[in-house]
């Protein structure tokens, strides 16, 4: 396959696995060295092992750092920290793309940014939709009400008013009280709920100032 070829199938993807060319009359092993050479030539960039992108003179869409962390580790969806900035639950900017997954914690660096992964139970692996991100871009993205409550349980200490008031959360209308309260039942750990009740309260208060304005 020539590299005009190549390019024409990949086409307006912003990301492409081997299995896009093996997919064809290209055999998975030819597939992969020719993708290995061109990366070695410049003309692909790896990602990781099997996952490229097009060199930025060849990029038709520039792929959003969510999509990207989606498809670095397979079954995994931006949480923590990073959906609590995309939501402005948080205030303060995040630098890494955080994600969870039900696989073993692992960390990336490309050009795309830095992606950390860190590791949730197959029972808590909830609460997430397949989102409209940006242009014709979808990632798997967790529900605010769930980012908040996979940070609480992944943090030592989460649960504490110290660590939920230093969050300087905002922006609380947004969630949905009732969803919290599902979600904070399907974890079942009193961590849990503690953290839940308390966000609940601050959200109330949040009304109450709204109105009271």
């Amino acid at each position: 396959m020539r590299y005009s070829e190549f390019l024409h199938i990949v086409g307006k993807n912003p990301l492409f696995e081997t299995s896009l060319l093996a997919a064809g009359v290209v055999s998975p092993y030819h597939a992969q060295r020719r993708l290995t050479d061109w990366s070695k030539a410049g003309k692909v960039i790896a990602l990781r092992r099997g996952l490229y992108v097009l060199p930025k003179a060849e990029r038709k869409i520039e792929p959003h750092p969510f999509q990207v962390a989606n498809q670095l580790v397979a079954g995994s969806y931006v949480s923590l920290e990073m959906a609590l900035r995309y939501y402005s639950i948080i205030p303060e900017h995040v630098a890494m793309v955080t994600s969870v997954s039900t696989g073993r914690p692992q960390a990336f660096e490309n050009l795309f940014g830095r992606f950390q992964y860190r590791h949730i139970h197959l029972n808590y692996f909830f609460g997430m939709e397949f989102r409209l991100i940006l242009g014709n871009q979808y990632a798997y993205i967790a529900y605010p009400e769930k980012a908040l409550l996979d940070l609480i349980y992944l943090r030592k200490g989460g649960d504490s008013p110290e660590f939920i008031y230093s969050l300087r959360l905002q922006n609380l209308e947004q969630l949905d009280l009732n969803r919290l309260e599902q979600f904070a039942d399907r974890f079942n750990k009193p961590k849990i709920r503690r953290a839940q009740m308390l966000i609940q309260q601050l959200a109330e208060m949040e009304t109450k100032e709204y109105e009271s304005l």
